[in-house]
């Protein structure tokens, strides 16, 4: 099977966008972020959202799921892969490639990795019906139809009713669904350069306004609890701005909590190169070497004759 989308993902701070916005303005790409925070509007600083940062000699690199959701909204996995699909299809019909960048693992895997997400209606019928039903006599129906291949599948009566759905044809694939075949590449630094880079960052957001732009979200109707769930940043500058933490110790929780958070990245980028996903791995942003990367492959694209010249 052909490529049909370029994927550059990578831990935080590892300058994974820069290279997708210097790739994208070379081979005429538009970039989806596979960001799970970046969706939010008003969210910028906290999430590394430089919107100026795809903009490329007074040119905009066309980008997207971006600024799509309030924070007060919910925005979970199964909206951003169906999300995915619309934009995918948009940018093709344009003739141009799709390139996805970010750093979120699972929405990077539920596209590389062609996750299958079901659409699921709490409010039919057959729901209903299966609602007033005990979790022994669910679970009997969904053993009747398949041996669910993931034990947490019955670890909820939620996620029990949503397994005897799907089993029973009720749950929907996106409309739009096709078979992903990425060409991707992992940006990831040894971990103490990641480190540094991830201390310099931070204090430049502290110094730009991300505490400031915490308090614009509360000031707009975001509660503390809401801001914690968003984590990291927005967690610890709420019990900052609450007084349960001091400015240093905001500082120093904050800065182990995101390098905790990259090496959990790194390790999620790992478990999916073990099972099976390809990857040119790189340990710096480094343009050429990505773009030599993607002409040695240029003749495996399935649009390859619409392919500009590199």
């Amino acid at each position: 099977m052909k490529y049909n989308l370029i994927s550059i993902f990578g831990p935080t701070a590892t300058g994974k966008t820069g290279l997708a916005v210097s790739v994208a303005q070379k081979l005429n790409c538009e970039i989806i972020s596979a960001d799970s925070r970046q969706v939010y509007r008003g969210m910028d600083i906290g999430t590394g959202k430089d919107l100026d940062e795809y903009t490329v000699g007074g040119y905009k690199i066309p980008h997207h799921l971006i600024d799509i959701a309030d924070p007060d909204s919910e925005f979970d996995l199964f909206s951003y892969q169906k999300r995915f699909y619309d934009v995918y299809h948009q940018i093709r019909s344009r003739n141009n490639i799709p390139l996805l960048a970010g750093g979120t693992g699972l929405y990077v895997s539920s596209i590389i990795q062609n996750y299958e997400l079901y659409e699921i209606d709490f409010e039919s019928d057959f729901a209903k019906n299966i609602a007033e039903l005990e979790d022994s006599e669910l679970r009997k129906m969904l053993n009747a139809k398949t041996i669910p291949h993931n034990t947490t599948d019955l670890n909820t009566r939620e996620r029990l009713i949503k397994a005897v759905m799907i089993a029973y044809g009720k749950g929907k694939l996106p409309e739009n669904k096709f078979t992903v075949n990425s060409l991707n590449i992992l940006v990831n630094p040894p971990a103490e350069i990641a480190a540094n880079r991830i201390r310099k960052r931070l204090k430049e957001r502290l110094d730009n306004g991300m505490i400031e732009e915490a308090e614009a979200l509360l000031q707009k109707g975001i509660s503390h609890e809401k801001l914690r769930f968003f984590g990291l940043e927005y967690k610890f500058l709420s019990l900052y701005l609450t007084g349960e933490l001091s400015y240093n110790d905001m500082y120093q929780k904050l800065y182990s909590a995101i390098t905790q958070f990259a090496k959990r990245q790194r390790t999620w980028f790992r478990k999916i190169e073990r099972e099976g996903v390809d990857m040119y791995k790189i340990e710096n942003p480094d343009v050429d070497s990505v773009l030599s990367f993607v002409k040695k492959n240029i003749e495996n694209f399935e649009y390859s004759n619409d392919f500009p010249p590199i």
